[in-house]
């Protein structure tokens, strides 16, 4: 009986027929069927097996082969809305189809031929003016200038939409799209121009709008791509003229996220991604940490690094928490969050002489210039009061007072605000908790404000504490550059190591992700409306524009080189060349900074690069010791891997190296480098072994005679008595150095 199934379909494909024009179209598009209906169903990611056939199948093709998976019309006779069941095919992110089914229904299923697995679908989460200049890029020469500013590359964005009337949108002197755009505008009006090429919205299977009504996707896409505007600022400070790191690349919008973001919807996103010829692509999305088979980010996004696609993606925002990193697929780069070297800033003057810094983005000019009463809600032992959570000022009197609150809650700090001025307070002192530590956030506040460090908070207590009648005043003190020392860790960005892929270091790198000022929706038109935001979704746009930028100036590059010459040319000091530090002040780890913080025009000539083939994550995935089964399903297409040489976690061909080992190991890893920049260049290594780890490599020296040759070179691990260290990580790093390069590698080490 389960090869009547096959065998049916594949009949079947004998009696179909279209037009050229049909096909060339619908190969393009996944299916966005009705949407609604099918009772009281769920919707299922299902995973099938390609069809065993050697004939071209298109859209239809595909459409019929998974509709071929759904039960029979007899037993589905009693529902209602059949029709509607189909929610999208796939054809490029996964072999697989969205449907909405019963349990019993994917019981069924499961012992059909072809059949990989199935799973319930899920919710995701979702996690400028002065970025370039940080980052070293001026519009009047080097890497920005040389590399036409992206022009000609496709950036994709995973998000809530756009709001495509926002001048970052505006085409002014861009370029046509590359004939090989295939790409759609879906907005009710066709507002697409040469810089806002394609936009289209996926919503469980209802074709919908791709206008943003959140913010965040608009904030994503003018970060990455954003056209040059004069005059951008947030409540009139952090002046400047808005672009994005690529600011001539053309722009296609997935909106993905209405309400929630959903695994399908994500999915048909990347799909219609694909089909449309995207290069470059940036999703701040993530979820829980599961193997990469019951991934669909993982899944989807290794199909588009398949198709020459380079990924970039979010580290999350849980940190400062170990083991808190999200995507740690090492076919993506992992972004963390970083701050700049700007603040907008508000000082506090204490009564006792003490002053403290803060920052807000509402600076109002008419602030008393006096000693104003100080509350602490918290001493009540409320803890919603202490969080200033909505009524939870009832019956304190806050009125005329400076009100403080802490960070955390149900309420985020801009609501705070809302409480504290509606039951009367004329302004408020955000404090952060320990787990943000050092990295307060420059916020459009609605009353006058200022966010502190922790210490300073703890500082600020003790203050009021000690004080019958404690008293404090704030200066708004406008847009400071320079200060503090920059770039530091993002208290939230995610830390690794990632909990699903523990030889691979994750986050890769960190770049700008603190206080960005970029696009906002607006409901008027005319107004040029923008926004500072903070999270790794930033951090993770500014890396997609990075890499706009290097795919434009080495089109023949790989994903994985783009990303291995991202990751070997970071920095590991700050602007005043000391260590770039974390929330707490302290030496950054590399679960924190992953190989450093991006600079781009390093990564431009990196020397060499460490390669990755779309087959050698196949291979990985075996070394995982995944069964076939789910190899499977994140390859996309049947996998045996006893036919295969597994690589093992620490044998990818990464450009950073994270190790287990135990008292008296002896390990040996491989690395293969590509040379890229002159034909003939010699280097020699250079290490920095981790504490309690012997490190020799072999060759020591290696030397090129053609661009594009590649050598292999061999690193030995060697412990002694390590009982000790169970537990402990170390850091080094392996360098190779020539007369124009130092192509830096991190080296993580942790004892079992």
């Amino acid at each position: 009986m389960e090869n009547n199934h096959c065998s049916l379909f594949l009949c079947s494909l004998l009696f179909l027929s279209h037009s050229h024009l049909f096909l060339a179209r619908s190969q393009l598009f996944p299916v966005v069927t009705q949407c609604g209906g099918a009772g009281d169903r769920d919707i299922y990611i299902v995973h099938v097996k390609k069809p065993n056939t050697t004939k071209f199948l298109n859209f239809q093709d595909h459409e019929n082969y998974y509709k071929s998976f759904l039960p029979s019309p007899a037993a589905a006779a009693a529902t209602e809305d059949e029709d509607r069941r189909l929610v999208y095919s796939y054809t490029n992110a996964i072999s697989g189809f969205a449907a909405r089914l019963s349990e019993d229904e994917v019981k069924e299923m499961e012992s059909m031929e072809g059949f990989v697995r199935a799973h319930r679908d899920r919710a995701l989460k979702l996690h400028t003016t002065h970025s370039s200049d940080f980052l070293g890029l001026h519009s009047d020469h080097c890497f920005w200038k040389d590399s036409g500013f992206g022009e000609g590359v496709i950036i994709g964005v995973l998000d809530t939409g756009v709001a495509p009337a926002h001048p970052s949108f505006m085409d002014a002197s861009m370029p046509i799209p590359p004939l090989k755009w295939k790409g759609i505008c879906d907005f009710d009006v066709n507002i697409c121009n040469n810089k806002l090429i394609g936009a289209r919205g996926f919503n469980s299977g209802c074709g919908d709008s791709p206008v943003d009504h959140d913010g965040h996707g608009t904030h994503i896409a003018s970060t990455a791509a954003g056209s040059f505007v004069d005059g951008a600022a947030v409540l009139g400070h952090a002046k400047g003229t808005a672009a994005g790191l690529a600011p001539r690349a053309h722009l296609a919008i997935y909106k993905v996220c209405y309400d929630t973001c959903l695994s399908s919807d994500v999915l048909a996103g990347i799909d219609q991604a694909i089909a449309d010829g995207v290069d470059v692509l940036v999703t701040a999305i993530g979820a829980r940490a599961d193997p990469f088979y019951d991934d669909e980010m993982a899944i989807g996004t290794l199909a588009a690094v398949s198709h020459g696609i380079f990924v970039s993606t979010s580290a999350g925002n849980d940190g400062p928490h170990e083991g808190s990193v999200e995507n740690g697929a090492p076919w993506l780069l992992t972004v963390g969050a970083s701050t700049m070297d700007r603040t907008v800033r508000s000082t506090i003057s204490l009564r006792n002489g003490r002053t403290i810094d803060g920052e807000s983005a509402y600076q109002p000019d008419n602030f008393p210039a006096i000693q104003l009463p100080l509350v602490y809600p918290g001493t009540t032992g409320n803890s919603r009061a202490k969080t200033c959570a909505d009524g939870s000022l009832d019956g304190i009197n806050v009125r005329g007072k400076i009100v403080l609150c802490e960070t955390g809650g149900v309420n985020t700090s801009i609501e705070k605000g809302t409480v504290v001025k509606k039951a009367g307070g004329i302004a408020m002192i955000l404090m952060n908790r320990p787990r943000e530590m050092s990295t307060p956030e420059t916020r459009a506040h609605i009353i006058p404000a200022a966010h502190i460090t922790y210490s300073d908070a703890n500082i600020l207590k003790a203050y009021v504490k000690s004080s019958s009648t404690p008293t404090a005043g704030i200066q708004f003190k406008g847009t400071l550059y320079g200060t503090p020392p920059s770039p530091t860790v993002a208290a939230f960005s995610g830390r690794g190591p990632s909990t699903v892929n523990n030889g691979v270091l994750k986050p890769d790198v960190i770049g700008p992700g603190v206080d960005i000022v970029a696009a906002w929706p607006s409901d008027n038109s005319s107004l040029s409306s923008f926004n500072m935001l903070s999270g790794t979704s930033m951090s993770a746009a500014h890396l997609a524009g990075v890499a706009a930028l290097l795919k434009a100036s080495h089109p023949d590059w790989s994903p994985a080189a783009i990303k291995s010459a991202v990751m070997t040319s970071a920095d590991t000091r700050n602007r005043n060349g000391n260590l770039i530090a974390d929330q707490a002040s302290d030496a950054a780890g590399y679960f924190s900074t992953g190989a450093g913080h991006v600079n781009p025009t390093k990564a431009n000539d990196p020397g060499l690069i460490y390669d990755i083939a779309a087959d050698d994550y196949v291979a990985y995935l075996c070394g995982l010791g995944y069964t076939d089964r789910q190899v499977t399903a994140v390859a996309r297409r049947e996998v045996e891997c006893s036919t295969l040489a597994p690589i093992a976690t620490e044998e990818l061909n990464y450009p950073a190296f994270m190790v287990m080992v135990g008292a008296e190991t002896q390990k040996t890893v491989r690395r293969t480098v590509k040379n890229v920049s002159e034909a003939k260049a010699a280097y020699s290594v250079h290490v920095d072994a981790p504490a309690g780890v012997e490190i020799n490599v072999y060759p020591d020296k290696l030397e090129f005679s053609a661009v594009n040759q590649t050598l292999v070179y061999d690193v030995y691990f060697t412990t002694h008595d390590s009982d000790d260290k169970v537990g402990v990580v170390a850091e080094g790093q392996l360098r190779w150095i020539s007369n124009k390069h130092v192509v830096r590698s991190p080296i993580s080490v942790t004892f079992i």
